[in-house]
């Protein structure tokens, strides 16, 4: 945790917000507005200088372009992230699933159903689409696609694919750190999917129906849902806030810095494997809160824990939020101060967080925290250093932990019709 579709929906279809929108929400989720009309072109494009005016219309967000969206898109305000293993040894048949995963993402997040929907003249055969989401809008849904690790070459060392020396460098197996108490069951994945929409049910069906499209070709091995964005890609917007009450992701790259993207999140085709250019690296942390500790601590110690105020969210001896930090007025275990590029050569990651309540832990306490998503061009120069130094000095581990990791790279975007996640890799 740091500081710092083939056609477009039509307007008949998306002029007014939904009952869901505006009243499931409580009156705190955005009154989805038109996507605009226009066939295959609207889907098009996408790039980061649209961001803002998606996250303010509600519109849906394109899905073809240079880049994946869901990274320097907008954040929006549910989760729905999967992890799978791919049951198959079938090269043939996994590039399958690609291609067919790719058509109905890019269906989904314009705001249809996948295939020929959930209703059909065929009684007796189930329905391509599961039909949760009948009636719902796009909601600013997103799906990103990320291969781990072992899709080249699985724990024991086995070349399934034909693609073990097309490995980036960096898709390195994450370090040990300091503290760590991984689960197995929460951790790691060969391929992932992050679902990201304004409506919890429009994120849920998108994964739902993936999983069932890749069913004796995928497992769902572990699945995250994710409320309350942490982070944000619109820093001139409302700062959000995590589940300890401090403002979160005030330094955080910008979805319109085009300069910061580029050189902090993009993999350039000089950096890494060709087939990536344009890509990303993501690292996916499952970090357990002890709220029930931290909300017994005085507020001093919590905002000398983080070294800003906890109400305006200004750093220590500064007035308002966005000051600049004075990072040795802040304790050397300060977490702004241990995160700050400054304090770690640099380094800079794109962070689109979520918190999350899932249940107890069987001892009285919530099993509450921040699933942690971070992109980066080099995890060797971004997460990994960054966190070696919380690890080791933060005064917030006292209060966390991290309990599921995995990482991922993540392709570039699917240019058009006939492209399709992972065609570079596999080609």
């Amino acid at each position: 945790m740091t500081d710092e579709a083939n056609t477009a929906p039509s307007p008949e279809a998306n002029t007014a917000p939904s009952r869901r929108a505006l009243i499931g929400w409580g009156g705190a989720g955005l009154a989805l507005g038109a996507a605009a009309a226009g066939g295959a072109a609207a889907a098009l494009g996408g790039g980061a200088d649209d961001t803002e005016t998606v996250a303010d219309s509600g519109a849906a967000v394109p899905f073809y372009g240079a880049h994946q969206a869901g990274i320097a898109t907008a954040v929006q305000d549910r989760l729905h992230f999967a992890a799978f293993d791919v049951t198959t040894d079938d090269r043939a048949e996994l590039i399958a699933l690609l291609k067919e995963w790719t058509k109905a993402a890019a269906r989904m997040t314009q705001g249809h159903a996948v295939g020929g929907g959930a209703v059909s003249d065929l009684a007796e055969a189930p329905p391509d689409d599961t039909g949760e989401a009948l009636g719902l809008m796009a909601s600013r849904l997103t799906l990103t696609i990320g291969f781990g690790p072992t899709l080249f070459t699985d724990k024991k060392g086995k070349d399934r694919f034909g693609i073990a020396d097309r490995r980036p460098e960096a898709l390195i197996d994450l370090p040990a750190f300091p503290g760590d108490n991984l689960d197995a069951a929460r951790s790691d994945g060969d391929l992932c999917v992050q679902a990201c929409a304004d409506d919890p049910q429009v994120a849920v069906h998108a994964i739902r129906n993936l999983a069932r499209i890749g069913m004796g070709k995928v497992a769902i091995r572990w699945s995250q849902l994710g409320f309350g964005k942490t982070s944000s890609t619109t820093p001139d917007a409302q700062t959000p806030r995590n589940m300890m009450g401090f403002k979160d992701g005030t330094r955080n790259i910008a979805g319109t810095d085009t300069a910061a993207l580029e050189k902090h999140v993009w993999v350039s085709g000089k950096a890494g494997p060709a087939w990536l250019a344009g890509g990303s690296y993501l690292v996916a942390r499952r970090i357990r809160m002890h709220i029930e500790t931290w909300d017994r601590t005085s507020l001093k110690e919590q905002e000398d824990v983080f070294g800003r105020d906890k109400g305006e969210g200004a750093p220590q001896g500064k007035q308002h939020e966005r000051d600049e930090p004075n990072l040795k007025a802040m304790l050397p275990t300060a977490h702004v101060r241990l995160a700050h590029p400054d304090s770690n050569g640099g380094a800079r990651i794109l962070r689109r967080g979520y918190s999350f309540t899932d249940g107890t832990d069987g001892l009285g306490r919530l099993d509450a925290g921040l699933f942690f998503l971070a992109y980066q061009h080099d995890v060797r120069d971004g997460f990994v250093p960054v966190q070696r130094a919380l690890a080791r000095k933060d005064a917030l581990n006292e209060y966390i932990q991290h309990v599921g990791s995995a990482l991922f790279a993540v392709p570039p975007g699917v240019r058009d019709a006939d492209d399709w996640w992972g065609r570079a890799l596999f080609s």
